[in-house]
């Protein structure tokens, strides 16, 4: 089973697919934690798609797609993947669609979570992290018990540089110029369904559930 997530940045996609993963064993797959593996490490891609990271543009298609073609290489035979943060253009759908098909594969299901652009504010650039340990905190909904320092003691919080409000502005304006017309492209096959990502954790997670179930079965 091979299934899509779409979303804007700061939806929730993460915290969803990890339910996803735990349920259905399905590879997840993240163009936006590989790419900042690659950056991380120092690789040629990394070096290359580190400007446009930073200033909160989506990297070019040839660099994507290759990358996550080759991530996809690690789904083992009879399982699946969930592919989130990628495609995100309509040339990336297409060159997906292309690839799958040399190996009679295709995209099963597509989860298009949408929330308000005020909420996706918010949600971003309270997010922290702690260099040290990893643990993750939001200023709002999950605020460390010390101002800016991790609760196991490790170090000061810090703030990723692309999520900054500038940046994630800057984001959420790319996905609606260039992502959100995805959502007609998977219209026309029939194969995506629209999640309300404003309510609850809980409720996301149930709504996706079903909307899994009913497109498997179908």
């Amino acid at each position: 089973m091979i299934v899509v997530f779409l979303g804007p940045p700061g939806a929730g996609k993460g915290t969803q697919c990890k339910e996803l993963v735990e349920r259905y064993g399905l590879l997840h797959l993240s163009s936006g934690d590989a790419l900042r593996r690659h950056r991380k490490e120092g690789t040629e891609l990394g070096q290359k798609a580190q400007s446009y990271m930073d200033q909160g543009t989506l990297v070019p298609d040839d660099l994507i797609v290759a990358m996550m073609m080759d991530e996809m290489k690690n789904i083992e035979q009879g399982n699946g993947a969930i592919l989130d943060g990628f495609p995100r253009t309509i040339g990336q759908a297409e060159e997906l669609d292309a690839a799958l098909a040399k190996t009679e594969a295709k995209v099963d299901v597509v989860l298009n979570l949408e929330v308000d652009d005020s909420k996706l504010e918010e949600r971003i650039t309270g997010r922290r992290s702690c260099p040290v340990c990893g643990a993750a905190y939001h200023i709002t909904f999950n605020p460390p018990q010390r101002e800016n320092q991790c609760n196991a003691g490790c170090s000061e919080l810090t703030q990723r540089p692309d999520d900054t409000s500038e940046v994630v502005q800057n984001r959420i304006k790319t996905y609606h110029e260039q992502t959100s017309p995805l959502v007609e492209y998977y219209q026309a096959k029939g194969n995506i369904v629209n999640i309300d990502g404003n309510v609850s954790i809980d409720k996301v997670t149930q709504s996706i559930r079903v909307a899994m179930d009913e497109m498997t079965i179908a």
